[in-house]
C-alpha cells in the first residue's frame, strides 16, 4: 500500500483560469477567498457568509470540501461552527480522501475529537482514518477512539444509542441546492 497523499488543495491560481462556464471572475475571487478563509480559520468571514447562503458543503475544482480545508489546517473553531451550519463530516473530495484521515495525517487530535463527535466514519476513504492511524504507526489512544465510534454508529444503526435521533439528522441542517460547484 503506498503511503496516503494529504488532502491539501491545489493552489488557488487554478480556479481563475480553470473555472466552470458561465462563473464570472467576482464569482471565482470570492470563492477564492472563502477556501482561503477555511485554510487560514477566518471564522468571522463565516459567521458572516453562512447565515446569507454560503453552502456550508461547497467544494473546490478537487472536492475538497470548507471543512476538509479548516480540519487540515488545525482551524478547530471554524470547523466546528461549518459542522454546527451543515457541513457533512463523511464528505470525501474527487481522490477519495476523507476528512477524519487528513486530521489524522496532520495528528490533530482536537480535530478528530470533533469529527468523531459528529459522527465521522473512520473507515471511509483511501487510506482511511483507521487504516492512517496503522500507517503511522499511532496505534494507542486513537485506535481506542476509533473502535469507540464504530461501536456508538452500530448501537446507533440498531437504536440502541444515545441521542439517536438528535445526531443523525446533524448533517440535514442548512443544505442548499448548488453545493459542490466551485
Amino acid at each position: 500500500m503506498s503511503a496516503p497523499t494529504a488532502p491539501e488543495p491545489s493552489s488557488t491560481a487554478s480556479a481563475a483560469t480553470d473555472s466552470p462556464p458561465g462563473l464570472t471572475p467576482d464569482i471565482v475571487a470570492f470563492a477564492t477567498k472563502v477556501y482561503n478563509a477555511a485554510r487560514s480559520g477566518d471564522l468571522p468571514l463565516f459567521q458572516q457568509a453562512l447565515p446569507r447562503g454560503l453552502p456550508a458543503n461547497m467544494t473546490n475544482e478537487k472536492g475538497d470540501s470548507l471543512l476538509m480545508l479548516s480540519c487540515y489546517h488545525g482551524h478547530y473553531d471554524v470547523a466546528k461552527f461549518l459542522l454546527e451550519n451543515g457541513a457533512d463530516p463523511n464528505r470525501v473530495n474527487d481522490r477519495g480522501q476523507s476528512i477524519i484521515a487528513g486530521a489524522v495525517f496532520k495528528k490533530e487530535e482536537a480535530i478528530v475529537d470533533l469529527l468523531l463527535e459528529w459522527e465521522a466514519d473512520v473507515d471511509l476513504g483511501e487510506p482511511s482514518a483507521s487504516q492512517a492511524v496503522g500507517m503511522f504507526r499511532m496505534e494507542g489512544d486513537w485506535a481506542q477512539k476509533f473502535e469507540d465510534a464504530r461501536r456508538r454508529k452500530k448501537a446507533g444503526a440498531s437504536g440502541e444509542g444515545e441521542g439517536g435521533a438528535e445526531t443523525s439528522s446533524r448533517g440535514q441542517k442548512g443544505e442548499m441546492a448548488g453545493e459542490g460547484v466551485l
